[in-house]
């Protein structure tokens, strides 16, 4: 269905073409005068210059057109030509009930679904979560759910490092370690242990000691370097290694995204895009599009009026060695050749952008991805602490994401003992719902490309602009309705009715908006205007309700109509926080 905004827009341009002007200038915004309207077109001061006629003139024979209009409460010329409206609260009524009876609360689905992948995630295998990954994690989870709600098929892929260094690493510490395994013995020929010779704990140790002893051991190094090489290469022992490495990281992995809520349709790595690398470099070097630049194997992808040098994509260092751009070239050869995507949505930190810029534009020049798919770099910034530096452990080291989550969760366990009468595994198990809505909220509220501060104290309050608080006021809605079932009332047949006070309009209006705001954050892909959203409704809402007798109120048939806008304010509210990620419990 059309958003409030854009069916008073169409009873805008018929007024101005009614009125002899052109439609282009019925364009219908947001008020920024609150106290003056509701909505305004300024219109009529961009028609002055066309019809060379003053703008209060324009104004006053648009509005004179919307006297009878269903829409507006108010329609008036203000000078020196602005139109300011107020909506009428039979108009909104109806709106909102028209709402409630669809099934996705009346969002446009795409007329034309795309097919968009989202690259998300990224973590190394045999290395533990930490803080850095988080950000990743939680855009992507919640852009992905976003852009799937508008009636896309999205599909989520973790994009793990799983074939470089780290792995020739492991394998020369676990054979320092362990020589006497089958791996490491060239004449063995039976099948290898099915079983891991690590635990997840042991090989999150093997590798930070295998990579301090590599930075002091050059010999070492060199071993290592040998391993990857034989590892890509295809030797037995070392894919069998691999093969462990894989099983206990990803089991480890998918734990611990599951904590955050967060899940991927692919499981996918670097490693799967290797085979495809023989074939892209050989076309890329008979094609033309590849040329030797002191040994290495680079595209050139700089542009005209680029003002800023943008250096080529390598390919192939002058050793013969893949780098992360081949990979990445390679992984969308891959993703054409299974998926055919429409758009690939890269969420990454924000100092890689350089990176995507030169395999964008190599992907395009050389035709590894057709020219109207869309490539996207969503860039985020860094999480700090109250220092404003990087976030760490108290002891200055990088904190692991397990860690983080449980001391958040402590926090509120913590809040909900203190401030409610519950048992404690009603009260921890709140803490983990409440928990992730403090991390989840407190991240997705700021716009992803920006840096931002990691408040524990602020992002577990249940007053402000965090989570808890969003949580809270959807529990409150939950509260109200079941004491209104309790007390013989029905929530289906239900129907908003026009407003009785301003506090209830400024909800109902706030409620409208929620078609709007969801075109935007699909369009801009931008949660954070998602989060600012939930958090003016969830304002207006407390502000209705500190100022209305809800379940008091004698009129039955008011009743009912603030008990339909309440329970159509927690479907929305209950949906916003479905695609950013997080749930509400029954209680607080």
């Amino acid at each position: 269905m059309n958003t409030l905004l854009e069916l008073i827009t169409i009873e805008m341009k018929k007024a101005f073409q009614a009125a002899g002007y052109d439609e282009a200038f019925a364009k219908v915004t947001l008020s920024n005068r609150p106290d003056l309207c509701e909505y305004q077109c300024n219109g009529a001061m961009a028609a002055a210059k066309t019809y060379k006629k003053a703008p209060i003139m324009i104004a006053n024979d648009v509005v004179a057109g919307l006297k009878d209009c269903a829409c507006f409460e108010m329609a008036e010329a203000v000078n020196p030509g602005f139109i300011n409206l107020k909506a009428d609260p039979s108009f909104v009524a109806q709106y909102l009930n028209a709402m409630a009876s669809d099934s996705d609360l009346g969002v446009e689905k795409e007329k034309n679904p795309k097919t968009i992948m989202v690259d998300y995630g990224g973590p190394n295998v045999a290395k533990p979560l930490h803080v850095g990954h988080l950000r990743s994690a939680i855009i992507g989870e919640s852009v992905k759910r976003i852009a799937r709600f508008k009636g896309n098929e999205v599909i989520g892929d973790i994009h793990l490092g799983d074939w470089g260094y780290q792995m020739g690493l492991i394998i020369t510490e676990l054979r320092k370690r362990k020589p006497e395994l089958p791996y490491f013995d060239e004449s063995f020929e039976g099948e290898y242990p099915e079983e891991a010779p690590f635990t997840i704990g042991e090989l999150e140790e093997i590798y930070p000691t295998a990579s301090a002893y590599a930075k002091e051991h050059d010999d070492y190094r060199d071993e290592a370097l040998k391993a990857t090489f034989l590892l890509q290469n295809g030797h037995a022992g070392y894919r069998a290694i691999w093969n462990h490495i894989m099983n206990v990281s990803v089991t480890d992995l998918k734990k611990n995204y599951k904590n955050l809520n967060v899940d991927f349709d692919l499981w996918k790595g670097e490693a799967d895009a290797q085979k495809y690398i023989p074939d892209m470099v050989e076309r890329l070097k008979s094609e033309g599009y590849a040329h030797y630049d002191d040994g290495a194997l680079v595209v050139d992808v700089q542009e005209e009026d680029d003002k800023k040098e943008v250096p080529p994509c390598m390919i192939l260092k002058s050793d013969g060695a893949a780098l992360y751009d081949t990979t990445d070239l390679a992984t969308l050869v891959e993703r054409e050749k299974l998926y055919r995507p429409d758009e690939v949505i890269y969420i990454v930190d924000k100092r890689q952008e350089l990176h995507f810029v030169q395999v964008f534009r190599c992907a395009k020049k050389t035709g590894i991805v057709r020219e109207e798919t869309a490539l996207k770099f969503l860039g985020f910034g860094t999480m700090n602490g109250k220092d404003g530096k990087p976030f760490k452990t108290r002891e200055g080291g990088v904190m692991r994401l397990e860690n983080l989550i449980r001391e958040i969760n402590d926090e509120m366990y913590k809040k909900i003992m203190d401030n409610r009468t519950v048992t404690e595994e009603e009260a921890r198990n709140t803490a983990k719902i409440v928990g992730l809505a403090a991390i989840k909220y407190g991240d997705l509220s700021n716009q992803a490309a920006k840096d931002y501060v990691f408040d524990v104290d602020r992002f577990t309050s249940f007053e402000g602009n965090t989570g808890p608080y969003i949580l809270y006021t959807i529990v409150r809605i939950k509260s109200i309705l079941n004491k209104y079932r309790e007390n013989g009332g029905e929530l289906t047949q239900l129907s908003v009715k026009n407003a009785s006070s301003d506090c209830e309009k400024a909800l109902m209006l706030e409620a409208a908006k929620f078609n709007d705001v969801i075109e935007a954050v699909y369009e801009e892909t931008a949660p954070h205007r998602l989060c600012a959203y939930i958090y003016d409704l969830a304002n207006a809402f407390n502000k209705f309700y500190h100022e209305t007798k809800i379940l008091t109120e004698e009129n039955e048939e008011r009743k009912a109509g603030y008990i339909a806008l309440l329970k159509l304010v927690k479907e929305i509210l209950e949906t916003c926080i479905g695609l950013l990620g997080f749930e509400a419990p029954e209680r607080m």
